[in-house]
């Protein structure tokens, strides 16, 4: 999107700046998300802590199942591989703890 505004013709570096008569204004159209996220995070006091209560408790626990180790395989692929191994056991762990084996069981389409 662009704006033009005709009224803030009062600054004295105008004339460093530009020779225009109109000020432009170009914003992306899904700016406001990125001003809503800024917004939220100068509100909040402290975005790591939240983040470590949400985020880091999942990689902590893999990183226990997998004994506080190194990965066991190398180069990257092998790593992302292993990497997402471990996590689709801690979320299938994860949700037998939460509704049992019976209700994933039938959560699964056949």
């Amino acid at each position: 999107r662009r704006y033009w505004i005709n009224e803030c013709q009062t600054c004295t570096l105008q004339s460093r700046c530009t020779t225009g008569t109109e000020r432009r204004i170009t914003r992306w159209e899904h700016e406001h998300l990125i001003d809503a996220m800024r917004e939220k995070l100068s509100r909040d006091t402290d975005p790591m802590t939240l983040r470590r209560c949400t985020v880091e408790h999942p990689f902590g626990t893999i990183k226990a199942w997998m004994g506080h180790t190194h990965f066991l395989t190398r180069r990257l692929k092998n790593v992302r591989t292993e990497m997402a191994l471990n996590v689709l056991a801690y979320n299938i762990k994860r949700m037998v703890s939460l509704i049992g084996i019976r209700r994933l069981m039938q959560a699964i389409p056949a």
